[in-house]
């Protein structure tokens, strides 16, 4: 995986958060990226209506982060979902049905960069067939090993969508 493929990306991080919004600030410093940050809805709204971004992230809570991700998603900007406190399958199948590119807890934050050139290099089905391989068992410890039984017929027809021989790349 190429690190590079972050440089000179533009990317806005929304979160209420500052101390996580400092966190993304040093997780990416080193890799090049043009980092924008906000703290509310109205100012994350106010500047993905103005400036163009190449992937956003999105916290959940406290920024209302799914009406974000449509905001997102209708602007044609990847967006990946970053959260704690909704972290859940029906976050993360919220997120799946909004169109968000992928899902990140934030206690994954030390594997930002690389889940981020995935975003950004991999076509819709490798990126998240990347996200989840990496988050499964993550996933599996927190919610039980059966978590995905409750929506057994959407992640069916996820994983089923998600099927590739080999991951695809759409840009480097």
């Amino acid at each position: 995986m190429e690190l590079s493929a972050l440089k000179g990306k533009q990317i806005l991080a929304v979160d209420d958060e500052p101390d996580v919004l400092e966190i993304l600030k040093e997780e990416l410093q080193d890799h090049g990226v043009v980092l924008d940050r906000a703290s509310t809805f109205d100012v994350a709204m106010q500047k993905m209506s103005s400036l163009t971004y190449d992937l956003v992230i999105l916290d959940i809570m406290g920024v209302q982060g799914f009406e974000l991700l449509e905001f997102a998603t209708v602007k044609k900007v990847p967006a990946v979902m970053l959260t704690a406190h909704a972290l859940s399958p029906e976050s993360l199948k919220r997120s799946i049905e909004l169109g968000a590119r992928a899902f990140l807890p934030k206690d994954q934050l030390g594997k930002l960069a690389p889940f981020l050139v995935d975003v950004l290099t991999l076509s819709y089905q490798s990126a998240w067939r990347a996200a989840l391989t990496r988050l499964k068992g993550s996933f599996g410890r927190r919610f039980g090993p059966e978590w995905t039984k409750t929506e057994q017929e959407f992640w069916e027809k996820f994983e089923k969508d998600l099927e590739v021989n080999e991951a695809t790349i759409i840009r480097s």
